[in-house]
């Protein structure tokens, strides 16, 4: 939806994206880390957030991270595959020998490590997507799907009014009936 938005032009959108890990906040282990455990370990999304962040040292973020969040919610592609990572990257335009070296950087895990514990401790962020306002105001948001061109401002600025301005309100859940 905020790809959509900021195509628009009819909003003035300041997106600074932060990594969270899903796998870590519903780690079972309290002592365990997504950053800490060794790569032979398979952490789900923890490669995607290496890659960003090595494209990050390209001055590339932008160009990949969109491509690894359509990649994953809309083609439901494996972003833990490293063939999936390797072409998204390719297809970003960045330098795939240098990729591959920050890639294989575990200090990429840094942001990560950084990015997740300030998101526990300062919002008490549990899911993501997670929208932080400058006002502190912070509101996890679930959608059913991508709206459309047409519904997408509509949507975009009735959940802005609601989160940022409404901090009374701490859960709108809607039932769905067994099918």
């Amino acid at each position: 939806m905020l790809e959509v938005v900021k195509e628009s032009g009819e909003r003035e959108l300041h997106v600074t994206w932060k990594f969270f890990s899903l796998a870590q906040v519903n780690a079972n282990d309290p002592e365990w880390t997504a950053w800490g455990a060794p790569d032979s370990e398979t952490v789900r999304g923890r490669l995607a957030f290496r890659a960003a962040e090595a494209a990050r040292r390209q001055d590339a973020f932008e160009s990949l991270h969109m491509p690894l969040l359509l990649a994953r919610h809309r083609d439901r592609e494996d972003i833990d595959d490293p063939g999936v990572i390797k072409r998204l990257a390719g297809a970003a335009g960045l330098d795939g020998d240098r990729f591959g070296a920050d890639l294989a950087d575990r200090r990429t895990l840094e942001a990560l490590a950084r990015d997740h514990s300030e998101a526990r401790a300062k919002h008490g962020v549990f899911g993501t997507p997670t929208f932080v306002f400058p006002n502190g105001a912070a509101a996890y948001v679930r959608l059913a799907g991508v709206p459309s061109k047409e519904d997408a401002l509509r949507i975009f600025d009735r959940l802005v009014d609601i989160a940022r301005g409404e901090q009374s309100i701490l859960e709108i859940k809607r039932p769905v009936a067994p099918v």
